[in-house]
């Protein structure tokens, strides 16, 4: 109970101090427009979502800066 509480302490902390939700934010802006809205939205067949990735290649390798918090 006590590592339990503690753990909600923690991420309380973080939630309320950091720049975390701002960096999820961006982290996750691609789903905010075009084919990541439908993506999200369960709008793409596992087919469309194939030759989309076919048709841009590997993504940038980006940090999600997780090991900041």
């Amino acid at each position: 109970m006590d590592a339990f509480a503690r753990g909600l302490i923690a991420a309380d902390h973080i939630l309320k101090n950091t720049d975390y939700t701002k960096l999820r934010k961006e982290r996750y802006s691609s789903f905010d427009a075009g084919n990541g809205t439908k993506f999200e939205k369960g709008e793409l067949t596992l087919e469309e979502i194939s030759k989309i990735a076919r048709a841009n290649g590997e993504p940038k390798q980006i940090s999600g800066k997780q090991e900041l918090f």
